[in-house]
């Protein structure tokens, strides 16, 4: 089978909840089915004891699978440059469990990456369901849009300033380019995606949108921090939304906190 060289970047908190175990199934089972096979599969997981007995049991069938478990507390972000870092491959792609990845997702991005050199990272068209699988919409596809972008099929930091709403899961961005400029931002709280896509076009990272449906993502799960955020059990007023999207937008200028690279016109 051919190959992509690719990590897949896999944080994983707990495995509490109830449907854990069906929403993991399904996701391994989006990778196991590629029509290439990836290089690898790095699980970051909590020390919990269930999650780490259950990861031990689990048939990953055939994948190359590299399993670091997290000490520290619980967090996305950080979880996520973890597995970047030791990850092994030129590209990387993020991952939720309970989410999934169309079986030509990787194919086509390999493609891609042979024809379009320039490019650092490609967006899937991104089907968004709630928990029971019911259709929410598209993400990412705003980049065919008139109007809304420059150079269609391109997110630009134009595209960023009009329109908040791209998603880094499923992303594939090249690991030189996730590291050099600076990881994930840990500290930052609902649009942490959108702030490292500010980040990434500020340093003319190019990143394109393949015009395929490439993956699928369950939004609004219970007990995400999404959900808790609708149903009221978190309060979030309008001037707290407000306040991330204009912090992400001036994010850029805080470098004290990481070392990144900046093009000479931006500093």
């Amino acid at each position: 089978m051919e190959k992509f060289n690719v990590s897949v970047i896999l944080p994983i908190k707990s495995s509490s909840a109830p449907w854990f175990e069906e929403y993991f199934n399904k996701c391994i089972e989006s990778i196991k089915t590629q029509k290439v096979r990836i290089n690898e599969l790095v699980i970051v997981h909590s020390d919990e004891t269930s999650l780490v007995e259950f990861l031990n049991s689990f048939d990953f069938g055939d994948l190359n699978v590299v399993k670091h478990k997290w000490t520290d507390e619980p967090n996305y972000a950080k979880q996520i440059n973890y597995g970047v870092r030791a990850s092994s491959s030129e590209w990387i792609s993020l991952f939720e469990f309970d989410d999934e990845y169309s079986t030509i997702w990787f194919k086509n991005v390999k493609k891609y990456s042979e024809i379009y050199k320039d490019v650092d990272a490609f967006l899937p068209v991104v089907i968004d369901t709630d928990e029971k699988g019911l259709f929410v919409g598209f993400t990412n596809e705003a980049t065919f849009a008139l109007n809304m972008t420059s150079e269609i099929g391109y997110l630009s930091n134009e595209t960023l300033h009009q329109f908040q709403n791209f998603q880094t899961s499923g992303m594939v961005i090249r690991k030189s380019a996730f590291i050099d400029y600076g990881l994930m931002k840990s500290s930052f709280k609902l649009t942490f995606g959108y702030e490292f896509f500010l980040r990434m076009t500020y340093n003319s990272v190019r990143i394109m949108t393949i015009p395929k449906i490439g993956y699928k993502h369950t939004n609004f799960r219970t007990g995400s921090i999404f959900w808790n955020y609708k149903n009221g059990e978190t309060s979030l007023v309008e001037d707290e939304v407000k306040f991330w999207i204009e912090s992400a937008k001036k994010e850029y200028f805080f470098i004290n906190d990481r070392a990144i690279k900046y093009e000479s016109n931006n500093n």
